[in-house]
């Protein structure tokens, strides 16, 4: 009996192995619009969707991602400059891809847009330093997806959000995590609300990846000039050595971050072309072996886990 229920165990993982490698057709005359393409994983998919056919709308930030990008793609690809929170230019934006696509509609909308904003303790933050991160993480997504939906539907695509690892955990304070927290449950809302039309909707939840986003010195220079703002009852509650010993624990995380982009624009590309693409997309060894484990733990597990990566505070109950 044994014998016959592993078989049917394999059977089944081969299939669904099989199911998975069923791809679209006609690549060619498809439209993607593709978010935050000056850099990182928004730059090497634009880049990667192009070689492969298709019709690519790269938004960058600045004009020197877009002229570099252009220079480095073929002329199928159009640029856009786009700020995801300016909603006039959003909505702009949308109507040249309406132009652009006509009666072919778009068929992958990636949201990949993001910045991190200040890592550090919450009570060191203000209102303020939560703001950037929530503007352009989900109100630029949502922006965005909203004006971009009827082209999608027309289509009958997909729209691919970039969420994060940091919307499963929150490794530390700031506005990430709570906007990466939003992203999968307006993702969850919009998968189903889109089925109904033949929409797939996908997330892709990268670990912890080499780019400017996540660069160190940036992120360390950020979480510098807080500490120089800080109340003397703050500073003596974490002590005078705790942003040297911060700073040093952010260096040695250095060689955990995955340096090799292509496995989430991996996770884009079956998002996009296969026949039955995933609801959830983890990207990164960290990911898949770590973070997405531990997220499904108990929050005492967890709690333990972060919290040993923290530095012991001075005084904590100093006033």
């Amino acid at each position: 009996m044994f014998l016959w229920v592993l078989a049917l165990l394999i059977l089944c993982a081969f299939l669904w192995n099989c199911k998975g490698r069923l791809k679209i057709a006609d690549i060619k005359d498809k439209y993607i619009f593709i978010t935050g393409c000056d850099t990182g994983f928004g730059n090497l998919a634009a880049r990667t969707f192009d070689k492969k056919g298709f019709h690519v709308i790269a938004a960058c930030l600045t004009e020197s991602g877009s002229t570099a990008l252009k220079a480095e793609t073929s002329q199928r690809l159009r640029t856009v400059l786009l700020d995801v929170t300016d909603p006039e230019k959003v909505k702009r934006t949308a109507q040249w891809v309406k132009n652009q696509v006509g009666e072919k509609g778009l068929w992958g909308l990636i949201n990949n847009a993001g910045v991190l904003g200040v890592l550090a303790p919450t009570d060191w933050l203000t209102v303020e330093d939560y703001r950037e991160p929530i503007e352009v993480n989900l109100f630029g997504l949502i922006s965005v997806t909203l004006n971009m939906l009827p082209l999608v539907k027309k289509a009958r695509g997909r729209v691919i959000n970039v969420s994060s690892i940091g919307g499963r955990l929150a490794i530390g304070g700031g506005g990430y995590a709570p906007s990466k927290y939003a992203v999968e449950g307006f993702n969850d809302s919009l998968r189903r609300d889109m089925k109904a039309f033949g929409v797939h909707v996908s997330c892709i939840e990268p670990g912890l990846f080499k780019t400017q986003l996540s660069d160190p010195i940036k992120t360390a220079e950020k979480k510098l000039a807080v500490w120089r703002h800080l109340s003397p009852d703050i500073k003596q509650q974490y002590g005078e050595g705790y942003i040297e010993k911060s700073l040093d624990k952010l260096k040695s995380t250095a060689p955990c971050v995955n340096v090799d982009l292509s496995l989430v624009v991996e996770c884009m590309d079956h998002a996009l072309t296969s026949l039955f693409p995933k609801t959830r997309y983890a990207a990164g060894k960290d990911a898949k072996a770590f973070w997405i484990p531990l997220s499904h733990m108990p929050a005492i597990l967890q709690d333990f886990l972060l919290l040993k990566q923290k530095v012991e505070l001075a005084n904590p109950k100093a006033v």
